[in-house]
């Protein structure tokens, strides 16, 4: 093991043996120089004309498996820029190990090439240096995991990956069974059923680093197969849980990055996060709040603003700081663009400058401009924009535009990271695809004590014992306390318009395991994936994973999905639809 060992100036004079590869060759005035990489970095190996295996080294290529074994001295020309830029190998014995093609692309952290190029070579891109960081974060992050909650006398169980298809998320991965012919598993989107199962079997402290599988669409925060750090218990509330998975997160960031998080963290209601920031996930890092002007225009005479008002919609509006002048009219035209794609009928501005100017200035009164600069505290420079339309548009919008902003305006500090809890979700979101309300996280989510008596007749302001742990603008992990009741759990499934076929064919199981004294329980789980994408600075998830899918869930390094032969279809009693 000695091979993988950190050397530096102190280990001069010492006789070692490296494997790794080539990354670079140079000959200098008859010295070969080799760049010898491996997973500690990177070695600078000197080969002189008179040693026996100087034709060996001056025909090295990029990525050639070479072992040397030589004496480390203190370097001439020293780069501290490198770990190990204070020394260098003098080389005894230089052995080539294997050779290599001429690789796709340059192995370097400032790689040009194409992402799909990187993932159909993946096994070389795996190669560069920022990669490598990443998953000795992951490992740490999964290490501080594991010591965290086994000093807590949490145990770690593996629940099933074949398991029934319960389709109240997102859509199911199905694996077809060849001895049941007609019949299907489905992959876990996680293993929520069954960590309750372990409640009710007497195991009140569970947790489990588990792979999880959802068929939804793709982002650059989001893979069809994921890791969730799983953890629920018995006998505790929600100020328990969330005391418990900020001491985690706490504890993680600590070991792995140094960081101090002040806890406890911050809780904020769903409700306000909506309203200041129109997203349950706000990104506290920068301000530039939304601001509900609703009332200002309570007597306008501009129809658009009035029309508004009259159908019970809002007037909100961000105050970009002194960046009057940062925006042309084009650039707004795009602003207007952006915000249209998230189904704002158009965004209005204001400029405040040694005159006021704006897209709606002439239409306003006096008194309304006023208003506006007063109660938004505008000052010289100051830029407004201000949507108007319904609630949830208005405000996902202005959400969105707020992260753009502080993007496109280097608002945001790199390494700076802010914490918070959301709290009280509702229980129900309204979905036009189904016409009917369905659960906010699940189905087996507890409601607000004083909500119960609600969930039957008013849906849209029943609220939940449910939390999100937000980091940067990710949600980063969640839970809530789960139902125990078994009348309570009927009538939310009631409330969710499941019928009795419905309920014993997609949960019998588990709603026979609640008359068996259920204890009162509840958990969270964060996203490991997510979480290490977070602590390795990077805004790629699929930077974190060793082998990712595309965007439109392939993998180009072992081309799949792919086609199976039709032997394989018959046996699973199957036949393709043309």
């Amino acid at each position: 093991m000695e091979k993988y060992k950190n050397y530096t100036i102190k280990n001069v004079g010492e006789i070692v043996t490296l494997n790794g590869w080539v990354s670079k060759v140079r000959n200098l005035g008859g010295l070969v120089f080799i760049d010898l990489r491996n997973r500690t970095g990177i070695m600078q190996v000197v080969v002189k004309p008179e040693n026996q295996y100087y034709e060996i080294a001056n025909s090295l290529k990029s990525e050639y498996v070479i072992e040397v074994t030589g004496k480390i001295v203190e370097r001439e020309n020293k780069n501290l820029k490198l770990a190990t830029g204070e020394i260098e190998l003098e080389v005894e014995v230089l052995k080539l190990i294997n050779k290599s093609k001429e690789i796709p692309f340059t192995i370097t952290d400032y790689t040009t090439a194409l992402e799909d190029t990187r993932l159909k070579y993946r096994y070389l891109d795996l190669r560069r240096e920022s990669l490598k960081n990443n998953f000795i974060i992951r490992n740490a992050v999964t290490y501080s995991t594991r010591k965290f909650l086994n000093n807590l006398d949490f145990l770690e169980i593996e629940t099933p990956v074949l398991c029934k298809s319960t389709p109240e998320g997102a859509r199911d991965y199905l694996v077809p069974s060849r001895v049941n012919k007609g019949k299907f598993f489905a992959l876990p989107q996680s293993p929520q059923i069954f960590k309750q199962l372990l409640m009710v079997g007497g195991f009140e402290r569970y947790f489990q680093i588990a792979k999880c599988f959802r068929d939804e669409d793709l982002r650059a925060d989001r893979q069809p197969e994921f890791t969730q750090i799983d953890v629920e218990c018995s006998f505790v509330n929600e100020d328990e849980i969330m005391t418990l998975g900020e001491n985690l997160v706490a504890t993680i960031f600590k070991e792995v990055k140094n960081i101090d998080i002040k806890l406890p963290l911050m809780r904020m209601k769903y409700d306000d996060a909506i309203a200041k920031y129109g997203s349950d996930k706000p990104d506290l890092r920068f301000g530039m709040e939304i601001n509900d002007i609703t009332h200002i225009f309570n007597n306008t005479n501009f129809t658009i603003f009035k029309n508004v008002i009259e159908e019970n919609g809002v007037i909100n509006a961000i105050v970009v700081k002194n960046s009057a002048d940062k925006y042309s009219r084009k650039d707004l035209d795009k602003l207007t663009d952006f915000v249209k794609t998230y189904k704002a009928q158009g965004l209005a501005y204001i400029k405040y400058n040694e005159e006021i100017t704006g897209s709606i200035v002439k239409v306003l009164s006096e008194e309304e401009i006023n208003n506006i600069k007063e109660e938004l505290n505008i000052e010289n420079n100051d830029l407004v924009l201000i949507i108007s339309g319904k609630y949830s548009v208005v405000k996902t919008s202005l959400g969105a535009l707020r992260c753009k902003l502080a993007n496109d305006l280097n608002l945001i500090k790199k390494g700076d990271y802010k914490l918070l809890w959301v709290v009280d979700f509702p229980s129900f979101e309204w979905s036009e695809e189904e016409n009917r309300y369905m659960a906010c996280h699940h189905p087996f989510t507890s409601p607000k004590d004083e909500d119960i008596d609600k969930l039957l007749a008013d849906k849209a302001n029943c609220y939940s014992k449910a939390y999100d742990i937000v980091i940067n603008g990710y949600e980063a992990g969640g839970g809530s306390i789960r139902i125990h009741d078994e009348k309570v759990q009927e009538i939310m499934f009631k409330a969710l318009e499941l019928t009795e076929d419905d309920i014993n064919e997609k949960f019998g199981f588990f709603v026979d395991a609640l008359k068996y004294g259920c204890p009162p329980h509840g958990g969270f789980a964060l996203g490991l994936d997510r979480l290490c994408m977070l602590l390795s600075e990077t805004d790629n998830i699929r930077d974190v994973i060793a082998f990712p899918k595309t965007a439109s869930a392939t993998d180009l390094m072992s081309e799949c999905p792919s086609n199976v032969d039709e032997k394989q279809l018959l046996e699973l009693g199957l036949e393709l639809k043309k």
